[in-house]
């Protein structure tokens, strides 16, 4: 990226988590042919989105049947260009890294040589270790972990290896620390799995066995320096709220406020627009995916967007013209696909918002990294990013 302007002191980057508008062109390739987040929520009937559609949310080419919409804002639909519908890539391709190469994927479960490792680390056997819904998972499993002090391990098509483990068993903490040590050693072309979850849960086998809160990701190292740790080099404030710290490996952020749900990492953000600081506020709400989509209630993916818009309202009146707020998503996970619970390979929406925008639908752009290029551009910084920054009209200079 060549020029830098400065107009903007604050850039609020919220990514829904999985919120897809439509499959793309390559979805076939994904095994996602007819997939599409929006339509299977809007098909329940009680999607209002007002005040999405108030800032042009409806234009974006593929949401027409949403109804009429009055654009307020700067509006595209977004098309993955990194090879992959996982959390880590689609943060990582918004923030100026496409990933050619997928990471690797585990559909008949780990190798010998990987659970080796785990059960090294953990000092426990090792429990399934198959593509699994995570709420079904613990319910097949979850009363054997507990007689045997063994972990669950699953994995699910994206490029994740999960570990389930009852909380009186195993406590959060030994729980963290077994994921962080695995993160350290499963690296490399076949081992280097994008992420490592930490799947506490409690209950009993009498009234079941329920996932808590307490979720926490360790993704691979970003493989350049990207948009976060960018502009905390550049002595910007770069603050992450939700599981963003997690997906970037804690690379050099100057505040990390992990959440336990979509409600409170609003409310967060909504603090963060009362403060003063310059810089980058990155949001992920994960509840539409990790809820939601992945457990196919398109009634609840539904409410949870209408929370949203509701959010917004009092989030747009917050801000001011040295302000920018972008609306995006990482991938989709549509509730009404049925060949799979995974991430769905989908474009998104993105919403640029500032009072003073000239209003306009730029089409569908060629990769999530012109995000991160447009948020660094009105910010004053250059870094190496591989997107194209969008050229925003200003009506007041």
């Amino acid at each position: 990226m060549k020029e830098a302007e400065g107009k903007i002191k604050r850039v609020f980057l919220i990514v829904l988590d999985s919120f897809g508008i439509g499959e793309a062109p390559d979805a076939k390739i994904f095994g996602d042919a007819g997939a599409n987040t929006l339509k299977s929520v809007w098909q329940t009937g009680i999607l209002k989105l007002d005040n999405l559609k108030r800032l042009g949310f409806g234009s974006i080419e593929g949401t027409e049947f949403l109804g009429a919409s009055v654009s307020n804002a700067v509006c595209a639909r977004m098309r993955e260009a990194s090879n992959g519908k996982d959390t880590t890539v689609g943060h990582w391709e918004i923030a100026g890294h496409i990933s050619a190469d997928p990471l690797p994927t585990f559909p008949e479960g780990f190798s010998e040589d990987i659970l080796d490792i785990v059960r090294r680390i953990s000092k426990r056997p090792v429990l399934c270790n198959k593509p699994y819904s995570g709420t079904k998972v613990i319910a097949d499993y979850g009363q054997e972990s507990i007689d045997r002090n063994a972990i669950i391990v699953y994995t699910s098509a994206d490029s994740v290896l999960q570990i389930a483990a009852h909380t009186d068993m195993l406590p959060l903490e030994e729980l963290y620390e077994i994921c962080e040590r695995l993160r350290a050693e499963l690296v490399g072309p076949e081992m280097g799995v994008g992420r490592i979850i930490a799947r506490p849960f409690v209950g009993d086998s009498k009234n079941g066995f329920v996932r808590t809160a307490d979720r926490r990701d360790y993704s691979l190292p970003p493989p350049a320096v990207l948009l976060p740790e960018a502009l905390f080099n550049g002595g910007f404030d770069s603050i992450a709220i939700g599981k963003i710290s997690d997906i970037f490996a804690d690379v050099k952020f100057t505040n990390t406020q992990r959440t336990h749900s979509n409600k409170e990492g609003m409310a967060l953000a909504l603090e963060y627009m009362k403060k003063d600081f310059n810089g980058l506020c990155f949001v992920n709400l994960v509840d539409f995916d990790m809820i939601y989509g992945h457990r196919r209630d398109a009634v609840g993916y539904a409410n949870a967007l209408n929370e949203f818009d509701e959010w917004l309202g009092s989030a747009i009146d917050c801000l001011g013209e040295s302000d920018l707020l972008m609306i995006t998503a990482d991938h989709g996970c549509d509730p009404c696909f049925n060949k799979t619970t995974d991430h769905t390979r989908e474009y998104t929406p993105l919403i640029i918002y500032n009072p003073y925008l000239k209003a306009e639908n730029i089409g569908t752009r060629n990769t999530f990294a012109d995000i991160g290029a447009t948020a660094a551009k009105y910010l004053g910084l250059e870094y190496d990013n591989c997107g194209e920054a969008i050229n925003l009209d200003f009506l007041r200079k």
